[in-house]
């Protein structure tokens, strides 16, 4: 299994300290003052702009990111997750509404317009049985994104994103890495 490895920067454009992971890491502040800037030497991984995996996420992947702003984050980077590589197949259950309920779909692939694909206006709760998935806020993968691993996410509320709709879904493949 390939191991994925993270360096977090203080400051923009890789300056400043720095901290190095290739693990979860649920608070950067026992580490560094603040979190502007990262590069992945391997792996992929999922960062937050607030602790422990909460807030505005972003998918990253072995790369420079000069920049916390260009990603989406509100604030500076404060907690990460490292995706592990997943060989094998992929399966989660959509639901309509929390809690598991309303309109129910099986996915094993993607799906690049709910709405159209589905004729589902709104996603609010799922069961990942299968495989790493990134749900965005926008069809055709774009937007805000969500990270999920197999488990039960009763209400994407839990998550502490706010007001985001999902309207695609992607499985995160051996070619992320």
């Amino acid at each position: 299994m390939t191991m994925g490895k993270i360096i977090f920067y203080e400051d923009r454009n890789f300056q400043g300290r720095s901290y190095e992971t290739s693990s979860d890491c649920a608070d950067m502040s026992s580490y560094l003052s603040r979190c502007h800037s990262c590069r992945v030497e391997s792996g992929c991984f999922m960062v937050y702009d607030r602790t422990n995996y909460m807030g505005n996420q972003f998918f990253v992947r072995r790369g420079e990111y000069s920049d916390y702003q260009h990603m989406g984050m509100s604030d500076c980077i404060r907690s990460c997750r490292m995706i592990p590589m997943h060989r094998g197949q992929f399966r989660m259950r959509i639901y309509e509404r929390e809690n598991f309920s309303g309109q129910m779909h099986e996915l094993t692939d993607d799906c690049d317009n709910m709405l159209d694909r589905y004729r589902m206006s709104d996603c609010m709760s799922c069961q990942v049985m299968d495989g790493h998935w990134l749900l965005y806020e926008q069809p055709h993968f774009r937007g805000r994104m969500m990270y999920l691993r197999p488990g039960e996410y009763r209400s994407f509320r839990d998550l502490g994103v706010n007001g985001m709709r999902v309207m695609s879904m992607r499985r995160i493949m051996d070619s992320c890495y």
